[in-house]
C-alpha cells in the first residue's frame, strides 16, 4: 500500500520560513516523482514543486523560485520543501503526491498517490 505522509505546517509570519516533510512508503522512492501542491480557499489545487530522486531533477513554479527549495533524502524516503520569505499568499493546504513514472511534472492529473494536506498559514 503506498502512503504519503505529509507534516510540518503551521502559522508563520511574513518573511518566515517553514519545511514541510512528505513520508513516503510503498514504492520506488527514487524513481518516482514526489511533488507538492497546494490548494488555498476557493482555489484550484495547484503544484508547486516535484522532484525526481534518481536524477536530482526538480521544477518549481514561478511564484517560489528563489524562495522555496524541494530536496529529498532517499535514505529515509522522505522529499522536503523548505520555503523561506513566505508570504500571505502561500497561504494554502499544502499536498504531498506521487506518481510512478517519474516524469518531473506538475500536471495534478499525472498524480496516483496522494497524502493528507497540512496547513501552512501566513500571517502579514
Amino acid at each position: 500500500e503506498v502512503q504519503l505522509q505529509a507534516s510540518g505546517g503551521g502559522l508563520v509570519q511574513a518573511g518566515g520560513s517553514l519545511r514541510l516533510s512528505c513520508a513516503v512508503s510503498g514504492l520506488t522512492f527514487e524513481n518516482s516523482a514526489i511533488a507538492w501542491f497546494r490548494q488555498a480557499p476557493g482555489k484550484e489545487r495547484e503544484g508547486v514543486s516535484c522532484i525526481v530522486s534518481a536524477t536530482g531533477d526538480t521544477t518549481y513554479i514561478d511564484s517560489v523560485k528563489g524562495r522555496f527549495t524541494i530536496s529529498s533524502d532517499s535514505a529515509k524516503n522522505t522529499v522536503y520543501l523548505q520555503m523561506n520569505s513566505l508570504a500571505p499568499g502561500d497561504t494554502a493546504v499544502y499536498y504531498c503526491a506521487a506518481d510512478r513514472s517519474g516524469l518531473l511534472t506538475l500536471t495534478l492529473a499525472n498524480y496516483e498517490f496522494w497524502g493528507q494536506g497540512t496547513l501552512v498559514t501566513v500571517s502579514s
